[in-house]
């Protein structure tokens, strides 16, 4: 059935995910009407809501969730970062006590994220147009005109991307970065689990990131390794056994012995920092940039995005709306890439240098100050 009468929003956000959920709720609490507003997503609410992908929140974002009504939900908190280089000495611990803050940050899964923010959304009368998908959008004079794939049309005063390679998807845009690496997901269990305590464990390959998570049947990690691509299929196929085995021999024995592991995936990694705005339309999120999992910043860095262009569009629903934001976002993006590339890069490869990055770690453990504006810029983002 083809439809011919178009809706008209103010501002349309292509992409339902945690980022543009977020932006619609950012918008009503700051006084935009929810009926103003249009969702669209190509997935249903219940594909969404069952998404099982584990996400790490950092405190800054668990913030933002809370003055939406999206917080709490069920996570599990990470009271310390234990940072170290495998095969090397030096290591740094951030711990939640320094910052006077209930957690650094926060494990929980994708679908309840979603599940909260959506609720929000449905209270506030926010039109959602699921499952749907844009197939075009033409800049008028009067507005963004998008036509959907069910025949659908919308005008929009401003459009907002916010889909694209949520953790874990796939990304098809060109990298303007290759990181030469691929990430296999999983979930694991240890011997000797430390509850609370994440790990970022850097290798020869790249990084290694366990995030704690609380299990009906006990502990268990998140697990995100980053291994060179043309090594990635054959872990993959690694039976159970032998992939814990290699597990272990990259990460060590902090944990004890790795005892099970979920069915896994991977995908390659590659960094897009390049955001797209014109008269009416913005990216925000991953839409905007796709960054390297290390240090797990995607995610928040979006959702600064979306408080930040929230604050902007309820001021006015214009063009001068999207280059005050782009304006406002531009020292934190560029930190936080900045940041996270250099960390994938640094500490990747081996030889001498690698001595001095470990005993680099063991230098901010012990300067105080430059551990707390570290956990500061991973919790908060530039402020």
């Amino acid at each position: 059935m083809q439809h011919t009468e178009a809706l008209d929003v103010d501002v349309a956000i292509c992409g339902a995910g945690p980022v543009g959920l977020a932006l619609a709720a950012f918008l009503v609490r700051r006084g935009v009407d929810g009926k103003r507003i249009a969702l669209i997503d190509g997935k249903s609410l219940g594909q969404a809501i069952s998404d099982p992908r584990s996400i790490a929140l950092s405190w800054g974002s668990v913030e933002l969730l809370q003055e939406v009504g999206a917080w709490p939900l069920a996570a599990t908190p990470i009271h310390e970062i234990h940072v170290s280089r495998r095969g090397q000495l030096g290591r740094s611990l951030m711990d939640r006590r320094e910052h006077d803050v209930p957690a650094l940050g926060y494990v929980t899964r994708y679908g309840a994220v979603v599940d909260a923010l959506a609720r929000q959304c449905d209270a506030a009368g926010v039109a959602v147009l699921r499952p749907a998908r844009v197939q075009s959008l033409d800049e008028q004079p009067d507005g963004a005109h998008l036509l959907l794939d069910d025949g659908r049309m919308l005008r929009a005063q401003v459009a907002v991307q916010a889909e694209g390679g949520i953790f874990g998807e796939q990304d098809n845009r060109v990298r303007s970065r290759d990181y030469e690496q691929s990430a296999i997901i999983a979930r694991v269990t240890t011997s000797l689990p430390i509850a609370h305590r994440a790990f970022e464990r850097f290798t020869d390959e790249g990084p290694l990131a366990l995030l704690p998570e609380d299990a009906a049947d006990g502990h268990q990690y998140a697990l995100v390794w980053c291994v060179r691509p043309e090594r990635a299929g054959a872990v993959l196929e690694l039976g159970d056994g032998a992939f814990l085995e290699q597990l272990g021999e990259a990460f060590g024995s902090r944990l004890g012995a790795f005892t099970a592991v979920s069915p896994r995936v991977s995908f390659p990694l590659g960094l897009n920092a390049e955001p797209r705005a014109t008269v009416r339309t913005v990216a925000i999120g991953n839409a905007a940039q796709t960054l390297h999992p290390v240090a797990g910043q995607g995610l928040n860095l979006g959702l600064r995005d979306a408080a930040v262009l929230a604050r902007q569009l309820a001021r006015s629903v214009d063009s001068a709306a999207i280059g005050r934001f782009l304006e406002e976002r531009d020292q934190d993006r560029r930190l936080t890439i900045a940041l996270t590339d250099t960390m994938a890069r640094a500490f990747t490869g081996s030889g001498p240098l690698q001595s001095l990055l470990g005993l680099g770690l063991a230098a901010l453990d012990m300067a105080r100050p430059a551990r707390m504006l570290l956990a500061d810029l991973m919790m908060f983002g530039r402020r």
